[in-house]
């Protein structure tokens, strides 16, 4: 099966460019950009073009904020409603048979980010596919972000004018549509596809697994430092809409408002909207999936419990320390006593001290800062793990590796940081630089150890022998550090404290905003 940069997709012939000895394809459409009487709709299909589309340039990153779609110093990626495009990235040389392809949805708290962030290009990751195989197709994507993609503002339609829900998550199946129906034409194999992602790409991973739609769209999963727990209730997410069409300024006539409005208002009513939903339920966030017991029709979490998720091999954990990015860079999570204290009043009042027992130092900011991450994203994240290993093969990590420089930061291994490793970025000039104190060999250790099993996993759906499969009583564990190694039931005294504890779904009345 040979690489060419010219490809035919089912709308129309793409033409890439050659990156060494990869082909990359950029920029291609997966879904009609969602713009004018598409807006705040379903993704729609692609119109079909004439002649070759260059495909060598990215695509426009969602609409975001601008420090989001940073490429370099003093460049930005263009950002646009006009941004349903995907990537690929393939080996040049030919190969005998399709190869496994691993689709990647980034992060940023469904707020922030592009597939044209350098550090998710990829390369890395596709070359050490090839050293024990034919190799990898690497794809990427974007999809609609914040208000405009993961608000529900259904409750706003009219005869006239409709709103969709989970607009975000529906662009991300159009795009595992997309590859179902072109990927064996640059050499992918369409029935076995793995998605991975981190943090709201991670969430969207555990999301996905639970939504019909997606079902047969991939056939392996890998959410990295999910925040599962993060998917609101038709209450609190109507809740929220109303809230933001009160900031937005609705003139009296709601849907011409998000008709007509641009996307600087969307972004100043978002951020409003952010900040109020953090003051009143500390660890909630307004821009995620909403079960609308439709396109999603039940919390992830119970779909796991109760055996509804797609039954497909899960690679699942969380990093160290995934906590101590926020204060100093994305201030939204209960990381300080005093929202700790709310998050308990709000939920479960009795449940504190046992958690907080559990967490030596409390309430000093660092220990406050890793229950707040614990709560977002290890303890939900367990529970999938818990629930999909009766049912399928399932492999829990922690990554815990932080060269010096991060523990001089006071970071650790944060949230975010396992990218680097999945990525390859210990061997770019940043990783020279970041590790120069003292880590680099370390760092290209953890970093094989990581590429090797996510790789096998894409291929097989398992993990490397030396990875057990997760189960509720060894709960072997793989830690990546710099003796990566197997552990059971590791932070049992933690896991033990929050048993039973069902944050924001226990709530009995929602908070009035203010």
């Amino acid at each position: 099966m040979s690489a060419n940069t010219t490809v035919k997709t089912s709308d129309g012939i793409v033409e890439g460019k050659p990156v060494g000895d990869l082909i990359t394809w950029r920029g291609i459409p997966y879904a009609a950009p969602p713009v004018g009487p598409r807006r705040l709709r379903a993704p729609q299909p692609v119109q079909p073009w004439h002649g070759v589309r260059d495909a060598t340039e990215w695509g426009n990153a969602s609409v975001q904020h601008k420090r989001g779609t940073m490429l370099s110093v003093g460049k930005y990626q263009p950002s646009s409603e006009d941004c349903l495009t995907l990537n690929v990235l393939a080996p040049s040389r030919p190969s005998s048979k399709p190869r496994p392809v691993m689709v990647f949805i980034h992060g940023g708290a469904y707020t922030l980010g592009t597939s044209a962030t350098p550090l998710y290009g990829g390369g890395s990751l596709v070359r050490r596919s090839l050293r024990d195989s034919d190799g990898i197709v690497y794809v990427s994507i974007n999809y609609r972000l914040g208000a405009l993609g993961y608000l529900d503002l259904t409750q706003f339609s009219t005869p006239t004018r409709t709103f969709d829900s989970n607009l975000g998550l529906r662009d991300q199946v159009a795009a595992l549509e997309w590859v179902q129906r072109n990927i064996a034409e640059f050499g992918g194999d369409p029935s076995n596809v793995t998605v991975f992602g981190e943090s709201a790409g991670g969430n969207a991973v555990t999301t996905l697994m639970a939504t019909p739609a997606a079902e047969g769209l991939f056939h392996r999963a890998i959410s990295e430092s999910s925040a599962p727990g993060l998917v609101a209730t038709q209450d609190r997410a109507t809740g929220w809409a109303r809230e933001f069409v009160g900031f937005l300024g609705d003139g009296g006539n709601v849907a011409d408002t998000l008709d007509q409005a641009d996307v600087a208002r969307f972004g100043r009513a978002g951020t409003k909207l952010a900040f109020s939903v953090l003051k009143n339920t500390p660890g909630l966030h307004p821009f995620g999936p909403v079960v609308d017991g439709d396109y999603l029709p039940k919390n992830p979490l119970d779909a796991y419990q109760d055996g509804s998720a797609h039954q497909v091999p899960l690679i699942i954990g969380t990093n160290g320390r995934e906590g101590t990015l926020f204060p100093k860079f994305l201030d939204a999570l209960p990381t300080n006593p005093a929202r700790i204290d709310t998050l308990f009043s709000l939920t479960d009042p009795a449940a504190k001290d046992a958690v907080t027992d559990a967490y030596p130092g409390y309430p000093s900011q660092s220990t406050a800062i890793d229950i707040g991450g614990d709560f977002t994203f290890w303890k939900p994240s367990l529970e999938v793990a818990e629930a999909h290993s009766r049912r399928a093969p399932t492999f829990s990590y922690r990554f815990d590796f932080a060269p010096r420089v991060m523990k001089w930061l006071g970071l650790d291994a944060t949230h975010g940081f396992e990218l680097f490793a999945v990525f390859g970025i210990n061997e770019t000039l940043f990783g020279k630089v970041m590790t120069a104190p003292g880590g680099r060999k370390a760092f290209a250790e953890v970093t094989e150890k990581v590429q090797s099993n996510w790789l096998h996993f894409a291929r097989t759906g398992t993990a490397l022998p030396e990875w057990p499969a997760y189960d509720e009583t060894a709960r072997e564990t793989m830690i990546f550090d710099a003796r990566t190694r197997v552990q059971r039931d590791p932070r049992r005294d933690r896991r033990q404290a929050w048993e039973g504890y069902k944050g924001y779904a226990s709530q009995k009345t929602e908070p009035s905003a203010t």
